[in-house]
């Protein structure tokens, strides 16, 4: 009988292999194996028929010796608090994995927003933040959007957080809009920061991006602003996937010959839902959901949901691949990790690939607290060098040892981390 998968202890799993390598003692390993603060409550809300629903939030605190928690709030029906865990976990190896001075932090409600109005998601937004706001804050714990959550949520955050704690303080969340105190080129990040990575690789390996197809998991933000910086570059989209809340199940869309973004963006909704029936009419074969990880393609980029590529599609992965970069977090498994090492496929892995969203949130915090903001071009410049210098240091400590690229971010991440609790003196 098949196990429930568990992003948590999937997280400890990685964690505990690296602990190894790097011959941590047992008390710093148990410190990092596990969140240090942990806030479960309920949110009722009042809906718009006058009864009274109540849900289940979460913020997961995971580790903040290098500085302040900072990590997203997901609205998703499938919420889990070791769901919450995993990605407060993953959050502070990504943080230090880029070398930015915050730590790993994770919030969610359980819940579908497209089955809530405008004012009752309004009405969730500020619920959370009233069930937080003494735990978190511009130098406690800074939230920021997540799956299903957008700028407008993080303004409903931040206005309810400063009628609570009477001032502005427009660095206690990120992702805002850029009227309220949002960054610039906080719209692109996550996905830019995927290609840079992915450019930084294809240079490194001698492969020019011109002509390289790319296969594409998801169609949110991250996935849209990856492949559109992609194809700016020379390369070619042949397949996107994306889930479809009417149908409760998802769908590839292929074109061989490449994707135009400017046209599949048309007829995408706000969740990242593609219209099926205009993109058949414009030609996209529309196939099974699994169907991106069998295209004719150089490059896939799962960037959905964790628990995407496991041991029963691994090997549906079609020859042609030769690399994986991880816009998700947690997109695959470590049995699925296995297969793709002995493939040789190489790995960009989800904590450095996608780190370029709590970068430039990082940028927007510093700029909020200084109330003094960036043109674009140098919150994207800036990232662009964050990225590629974080990329280099886990290539070079890869080839230098032999190792994964997944096990030399996290050598260097928790190495990090674990340095920190050792200057504070807690273990």
């Amino acid at each position: 009988m098949a196990t429930e998968f568990n992003a948590f202890e999937m997280a400890q799993r990685q964690f505990d292999s690296v602990a190894d390598k790097l011959q941590l003692d047992e008390g710093i390993r148990e410190l990092l194996r596990w969140p240090q603060r942990e806030f479960h409550f309920t949110v009722p809300v009042r809906m718009d028929d006058g009864t009274v629903k109540v849900f289940k939030g979460y913020r997961v605190q995971h580790n903040d010796a290098r500085g302040p928690a900072k990590g997203g709030i997901r609205f998703h029906p499938q919420e889990t608090v070791d769901t919450v865990r995993a990605l407060a976990t993953w959050m502070t190896w990504k943080c230090a994995v880029v070398d930015i001075p915050l730590g790993g932090g994770k919030g969610g409600v359980i819940c579908d927003p497209h089955d809530l109005s405008p004012r009752e998601q309004e009405a969730l937004c500020r619920g959370w933040v009233r069930q937080v706001a003494n735990n978190v804050g511009p130098v406690q714990d800074v939230p920021a959007p997540d799956v299903m959550t957008n700028p407008q949520h993080m303004v409903w955050m931040l206005d309810e957080y400063e009628k609570l704690v009477g001032g502005h303080y427009p660095g206690f969340i990120t992702g805002k809009p850029v009227e309220v105190g949002g960054s610039l080129g906080r719209t692109e990040a996550t996905g830019f920061g995927v290609i840079y990575t992915v450019r930084e690789a294809m240079q490194r390996f001698g492969v020019p991006i011109e002509g390289v197809r790319a296969s594409l998991q998801g169609f949110g933000n991250v996935s849209q602003y990856a492949a559109k910086l992609f194809i700016e570059l020379g390369g070619t989209v042949v397949a996107v996937s994306c889930w479809d809340n009417g149908d409760h199940c998802a769908y590839t869309f292929r074109k061989s010959d490449g994707i135009d973004m400017d046209f599949l963006v048309s007829i995408t909704d706000r969740f990242g839902t593609i219209d099926k029936e205009k993109a058949a009419d414009a030609g996209f074969n529309v196939l099974e959901a699994d169907a991106w990880l069998e295209q004719e393609a150089e490059i896939l980029i799962p960037a959905a949901l964790e628990n995407q590529i496991t041991a029963d599609n691994v090997g549906r992965i079609n020859p042609s691949v030769k690399a994986i970069a991880e816009g998700a977090n947690g997109p695959t498994t470590p049995e699925a990790d296995a297969v793709l090492k002995e493939r040789g496929i190489f790995v960009i892995p989800d904590f450095l690939a996608n780190a370029g969203g709590v970068t430039c949130s990082y940028f927007e915090q510093v700029q909020c607290n200084a109330n003094f903001f960036w043109p674009k071009d140098e919150v994207l410049e800036r990232l662009d060098q964050k990225m590629t210098t974080a990329f280099h240091a886990v290539a070079d400590l890869a080839e230098e040892t032999g190792e994964f690229m997944r096990d030399a971010a996290y050598m260097i991440a928790i190495q990090r981390v674990a340095t920190a609790c050792h200057l504070r003196g807690w273990a």
